[in-house]
């Protein structure tokens, strides 16, 4: 029982140096396929056919497999060309972002995931929780293909001990 406050104390005096580095973050219950369809529903939508983009607003839930992505306004740009129908290239988050895939979490002010690569950025005030731990930062950005995770900014961590 000493040993894990100890561990704990000798944790908490290293945070302040570890904060000022990027972080490296496994993100096992993040990695999923994105090639799978992607399903929208929202209060309102637009459609802009001029620059081949949909604004879904009000109450937006998004949901690619098993993942969930919810936020107040989601713009979705599609890929543009003869050989494509209704592809989707980018979806822009923005009004509050709350990303959920299995028991890993992140909110963000806003997320721009690229479908082609896989790859969700989350900016400004970003919380991430995975089961009892909790980071955060300025900057969150998502390999969904890897499973991996970069926070950038001034990193914060809340690491469960497992001690009494």
């Amino acid at each position: 029982m000493r040993s894990a406050r100890v561990a704990a104390c000798l944790l908490a005096l290293s945070l302040p140096v570890m904060a000022h580095a990027q972080a490296q973050i496994a993100f096992g219950g993040l990695k999923h396929d994105s090639t799978l369809p992607v399903e929208i529903s929202a209060d309102l939508l637009q459609v802009d056919q001029a620059d081949g983009s949909a604004t879904f607003s009000g109450n937006v839930q998004i949901g690619q497999g098993q993942m969930r992505l919810t936020a107040g306004t989601v713009r979705v740009e599609y890929v543009t060309g003869d050989d494509t129908t209704g592809e989707i290239s980018r979806l822009l988050a923005s009004d509050g972002v709350t990303l959920v895939n299995g028991a890993e979490a992140a909110e963000s002010r806003e997320a721009v995931y690229t479908i082609a690569s896989g790859v969700i950025v989350m900016t400004g005030d970003v919380i991430l929780t995975q089961g009892q731990n909790a980071l955060s930062s300025e900057k969150l950005t998502v390999n969904l293909q890897a499973g991996t995770g970069t926070l950038d900014g001034r990193v914060r961590s809340i690491i469960q001990t497992g001690a009494d």
